[in-house]
């Protein structure tokens, strides 16, 4: 697959004016051209400017990078020392296991640090960090669609096996319901929120993706719950979010309604709404730590 250099933009955090400058002055970037001209880069390219990326940040010149060979960049991003330029090295590995479909790769790599790290930190840190990075090309469909997949299902994997080694709640409430509604396909969010939850000892019922407004309505009655939670990444459009969203406290009756994720950045509420908003992942943790 290639790239544009926008989304190399937006992947490595270096502006599209100096990746053009870089290329004029030094080597180690060659993309294609279309026939209108436009750039185009390969996967090689990306996973090198993703090194060259992070050397720069950490401090080396970048007349100097473009004088190594690769392993030696390579080398150069193992010995940096700061806790910051360590993650941002393993994320860029990632994404390069991504890319290339190197699924056995990608586990092994999420396996280690959850066994050096415990899976919230490599959660908190690691993996929704990386989502981060690769959220505009799933959003732009620059991906292929089993690349996703791939990775989303290890991960979730992941938080499934943390799920299932917790004890369930000794308590019937306070009463959690989460859900994605219908469009709504991205689960890891709420999956992790899941976990926080369960880990607290507090009861939820769990709903998963794609969940039609009628079933909503019927568990909430059925059910009467405390907390009606979703954490929403990339639902249609705002307006189809404001409609969901006012139907929802109007079926809610004496619940909270709390949304998190990309569109809880988004959103502005009106002041008659009693939505909680968690615009990220810290806030969602202070809130439900703060229910025990």
């Amino acid at each position: 697959m290639s790239f544009t250099i926008k989304e190399l933009e937006s992947l490595s955090g270096i502006k599209a004016h100096t990746i053009r400058i870089w290329e004029q002055r030094y080597q180690f970037l060659k993309p294609s051209r279309t026939t209108t001209n436009i750039r185009r880069y390969n996967n090689d390219e990306l996973k090198t400017l993703l090194t060259i990326a992070l050397l720069n940040k950490y401090g080396y010149k970048i007349s100097h990078i473009d004088e190594m060979q690769p392993e030696q960049r390579t080398e150069a991003a193992l010995r940096l020392q700061e806790p910051n330029a360590r993650d941002e090295y393993i994320i860029n590995e990632l994404i390069g296991c991504m890319i290339d479909l190197k699924s056995t790769d990608f586990e092994s790599l999420l396996n280690q640090q959850i066994r050096e790290r415990g899976i919230e930190q490599t959660i908190t840190g690691l993996v929704f960090s990386f989502l981060d990075r690769v959220g505009i090309l799933w959003q732009t469909n620059r991906l292929r669609p089993v690349q996703e997949h791939i990775v989303s299902a290890i991960i979730r994997q992941k938080i499934i096996h943390a799920i299932e080694g917790l004890p369930f709640a000794g308590k019937t409430q306070p009463l959690f319901i989460l859900f994605l509604p219908e469009g709504e396909h991205h689960e890891l969010g709420l999956l992790y929120v899941y976990y926080l939850l369960r880990k607290q000892g507090l009861p939820v019922i769990y709903l998963g993706a794609n969940v039609p407004l009628n079933d909503m309505e019927y568990i909430i009655e059925v059910k009467k719950p405390d907390y009606v939670y979703s954490h929403l990444t990339t639902f249609p459009n705002l307006s189809r979010l404001n409609r969901l969203l006012h139907q929802l406290q109007n079926a809610a009756g004496h619940a909270s309604l709390i949304l998190s994720g990309h569109l809880a950045q988004v959103y502005r509420k009106g002041p008659a709404e009693k939505i909680t908003l968690l615009q990220s992942l810290q806030a969602v943790a202070s809130y439900i730590n703060s229910l025990q």
